[in-house]
């Protein structure tokens, strides 16, 4: 039974409201926050001019995309790394893929795993917390780096003329909402028929009938994707090619016969596998991700990984190097430096202006606004649940100060251009330590010491641990 010291006090409260109402900074506050909202009206002015749009070392990108009403930032952010790569080998003034390709894809793998992972599990009540974790969201939009990099390995990459977005790409609650509706039923006739005795091998055809249904919603959905398909792009001209006074030799060519006479780059009946290792320079699997966790259940120095993770079942489950943040943050420099865009995962709610474009503590003053210190530390804030991963951008500056150290990171996010400045981001470097928990990075840019943990025995953790959660 509640005691009277359990429950709130009536004559507390009055105290507290006369408190409250004694200080002129409380009024003025509720006044800001009720009028315009608590991030507005946190917002530092001095913190936002304190973060200048410039760095010392900056890549030149495509056009800025949108994920829309969809949950799939760590498609579009791990898309916009290849493509960057694609556009500066090729030449390419712009480019971007078919985030809906792989989206498909996803939808079909994240199906089959969904429905395996029952098959392991017919055993389990269904409120233990294994098959909880297993039944939430059986074919949910988010995901990691590694989800991408299992789908482009089975399935390859088209561009965005091959295979462009839908109604249910744009956004895709009802697709999914129904999707996961008919995963679940499947579940429970699988596991109603494990209990009435039916055999191994007759539960796997009903899955491989069910699995022909969820086909069948994917495509009416989304459409079909290609098998094949034709591609057409124009080289853009070298620098050197050009007449200061009469511009590039195509323009002037284009000027004189009305023809576009840039060079073509042109396939016919070429397979999205075909695509993926003839234009992309790059090789999926030669990444590793690296996490700066710094909580005593997950030590530094050792390779982790999360059961319950995979879409592609074959191709297994989520895993990371933890690592120092000194690591970590020098692995980020030297990339970009190096001309190379970074996949990265994040809590992107925190300390954060979308409007603006900002991520900062400097600038967000909810400290000030509410007249409490807020201190939680990385490793605590993940250890409590507050600040897991869950939005995915892609690095593409660095600001160095004369002592060669970061002090403001360029990101680009795939909100569009109309959220922060031009679609691009600014965060500080204290921002990035505190809340920045995951990146992707060429091998080649990794210390022996790390590489050499990346081919160790995996840690496995449960998915429910505090660390991270897939990027939407």
């Amino acid at each position: 039974m509640m005691t009277n010291q359990s429950a709130v006090d009536i004559n507390q409260l009055q105290e507290y409201s006369r408190v409250f109402n004694a200080d002129r900074a409380n009024l003025v506050a509720a006044n800001a926050a009720v009028s315009t909202g608590v991030l507005a009206a946190a917002t530092d002015y001095q913190g936002l001019r304190n973060l200048p749009r410039d760095f010392s070392i900056e890549l030149k990108q495509g056009s800025i995309t949108n994920q829309e009403r969809s949950g799939r930032c760590w498609m579009f952010a791990s898309l916009n790394t290849l493509r960057y790569e694609l556009m500066h080998r090729w030449n390419l003034e712009d480019f971007e893929f078919s985030e809906t390709y792989l989206f498909f894809w996803d939808a079909i793998e994240k199906s089959n795993t969904y429905l395996e992972h029952v098959l392991e599990t017919l055993d389990e009540p269904t409120d233990s917390r294994i098959f909880e974790v297993i039944n939430d969201g059986p074919s949910d939009d988010g995901g990691w780096w590694q989800m991408f990099a299992a789908l482009v390995n089975k399935y390859g990459l088209v561009p965005k003329s091959a295979y462009p977005e839908s109604a249910n790409s744009r956004d895709s609650d009802a697709f999914k909402q129904y999707l996961n509706t008919k995963l679940r039923e499947f579940a429970a006739e699988l596991r109603r028929r494990h209990a009435s005795g039916e055999s191994t091998e007759a539960l796997r055809e009903m899955k491989r009938e069910d699995m022909a249904t969820v086909y069948r919603i994917c495509a009416i959905a989304l459409g079909e994707p290609p098998a094949t398909f034709d591609f057409l792009a124009r080289v853009k001209d070298d620098d050197d090619d050009k007449d200061d006074n009469k511009g590039s030799k195509s323009e002037q060519a284009k000027s004189e016969s009305g023809k576009d006479e840039r060079k073509q780059i042109r396939e016919t009946g070429i397979t999205p596998l075909e695509f993926y290792k003839k234009y992309v320079p790059v090789d999926v699997n030669d990444f590793v991700t690296i996490s700066n966790a710094p909580m005593a259940r997950t030590p530094f120095g050792k390779r982790y990984r999360i059961r319950y993770t995979a879409n592609v079942i074959e191709a297994g489950d989520m895993e990371f190097v933890n690592v120092p943040l000194d690591v970590f943050k020098k692995a980020a420099v030297d990339q970009i430096a190096a001309g190379h865009p970074i996949w990265f995962a994040c809590d992107c709610m925190q300390f954060a202006l979308r409007g603006e474009g900002v991520f900062d503590r400097g600038t967000v003053r909810v400290d000030q606004l509410f007249g409490t210190e807020f201190t939680f530390d990385k490793a605590d804030g993940l250890e409590y649940g507050d600040r897991p991963s869950n939005h995915a951008m892609t690095l593409t500056g660095v600001n160095l100060d004369e002592n060669g150290k970061p002090n403001r990171w360029k990101i680009e996010n795939s909100w569009g251009k109309d959220n922060g400045k031009d679609g691009y981001y600014v965060a500080s470097d204290a921002w990035f330590d505190q809340f920045v928990t995951e990146l992707i990075i060429r091998k080649d840019m990794l210390d022996e010491a790390t590489l050499a943990i990346a081919q160790s025995e995996p840690v496995e953790l449960e998915p429910w641990e505090p660390l991270t959660r897939p990027c939407r």
